[in-house]
């Protein structure tokens, strides 16, 4: 019984000492969760909270204002990306344009190929011809609007002679005004130049255009003589050739006894009258320059013809033509050179180092139909034969005294006097 007693009391002491130390670490635990006592710990928790909800609010104000400074430099920082970027664009485009035209000039036989049709093969020997007719281009009607209505009515065919005219030139213009009514032609325009020339087309009853003002034609136009006016025509025939139109440009010292559009090829891109007096000088010849120091090839050969007339030609409304136009007009706007033998220059000048020539198709025309005053009064007059022949236009571009002789040309193709055109010299006094 007294073990057993001994043993009962020993647990009992056991469990006492485990429920204190249970107790002394309860004690810790709590001390730590709790150290303002389990009563102080509502408070606490609300102070402390008030304290985390204010360092809230004022860290939410912060990053307002933080947010603010912020989008307005991402908005400087996007303008400024706009910018340069505006920039780079234009660059590019610039360099776009710059290859572009490398490709244009260097890849220029492919792109005609597409331009006027698939590859071909060579045909038999004499039955292979090149393309001479160019396509036209697309017209646009919006680079002159006023003058595409105009052309409607008054073109024939999508054709139309054009002649530029200030007062200076009345006295001819009426003439060559005469002679187109008496043959009958419809398709007849004059770009007046002056108020003079409008009221005086009006009182003809002639179709006529008065350009927007421009002053540095305006200039010319008004007080020119006639070179200085007949180089405005490359300047004023563009708008005519983008609308889609064939032009035939005539001077005013020209008397029309056909109708010229009945005896054009319409083949090439420029069709002219020649300045050419016989078959050789008008259609080209073989020219043997002899240089006898050279002694065994003291001989060289050269190809010669006369210049073309750019008093009156015919022009086809493609590529070509147009560039022709744009050459000869910016040529003439950096020099005084004589429009004739800048048309000229640009027609027949091959392309070689440091120069690309025009790349148009020309035809001249038949110098006794197309005739020259040179022709007419050293040749055609003498000749029995010759005088049987009636042309379709003489050009008085050889002689000054111009109205005189145009009237004798009447005279004699319109009204038969035969000894209408004898009593002037070959050339002039």
């Amino acid at each position: 019984m007294a073990g057993r007693k001994d043993k009962i009391q020993k647990l009992r002491g056991s469990r006492i000492a485990i429920a204190i130390l249970v107790g002394i670490l309860i004690g810790c635990v709590c001390s730590v969760l709790f150290p303002n006592g389990f009563f102080n710990s509502g408070s606490s928790s609300l102070i402390v909270n008030e304290e985390r909800l204010s360092k809230s609010t004022s860290k939410v104000g912060l990053v307002s204002c933080e947010s603010s400074e912020r989008v307005k430099m991402l908005k400087s920082d996007f303008s400024i990306i706009s910018v340069k970027n505006a920039e780079l664009r234009k660059q590019v485009r610039e360099l776009t344009e710059k290859v572009r035209l490398a490709e244009q000039g260097t890849d220029n036989a492919r792109k005609q190929v597409l331009v006027l049709g698939s590859e071909i093969k060579a045909g038999p020997f004499g039955t292979v011809k090149s393309l001479r007719t160019n396509p036209t281009v697309v017209p646009d009607e919006s680079v002159n609007p006023r003058l595409a209505k105009l052309l409607e009515k008054v073109a024939v065919n999508k054709e139309i002679i054009v002649v530029l005219a200030n007062s200076n030139v009345k006295p001819m213009l009426e003439l060559q005004i005469a002679s187109i009514k008496r043959v009958g032609i419809q398709n007849y325009l004059i770009v007046a130049l002056d108020d003079s020339i409008e009221s005086f087309c009006e009182s003809k009853e002639v179709a006529y255009y008065k350009r927007d003002p421009d002053k540095a034609v305006d200039m010319v136009g008004k007080s020119g003589g006639n070179h200085a006016v007949s180089g405005l025509k490359f300047r004023v025939l563009r708008e005519f050739l983008q609308l889609g139109y064939g032009v035939l440009l005539s001077d005013v010292d020209i008397v029309f006894l056909q109708n010229p559009f009945g005896h054009l090829y319409r083949d090439s891109d420029v069709e002219s009258m020649s300045d050419g007096h016989d078959n050789m000088t008008a259609y080209g010849f073989n020219d043997v320059f002899d240089e006898p120091s050279m002694g065994w090839a003291r001989y060289a050969h050269t190809m010669r013809i006369w210049v073309f007339n750019s008093g009156f030609f015919y022009l086809r409304p493609t590529l070509p033509s147009i560039e022709l136009l744009d050459r000869v007009a910016d040529t003439l706007s950096k020099s005084e050179a004589w429009d004739q033998a800048v048309f000229n220059e640009q027609l027949f000048y091959p392309s070689h180092p440091g120069y690309t020539g025009l790349h148009a198709s020309k035809r001249v025309m038949d110098m006794y139909e197309f005739m020259n005053s040179k022709v007419l009064f050293k040749t055609v007059r003498k000749n029995h034969e010759l005088k049987k022949l009636k042309p379709v236009i003489v050009h008085l571009n050889y002689h000054p005294d111009k109205l005189e002789r145009m009237q004798a040309v009447v005279e004699f193709y319109v009204n038969g006097k035969q000894d209408a055109l004898d009593s002037f010299p070959d050339g002039s006094d």
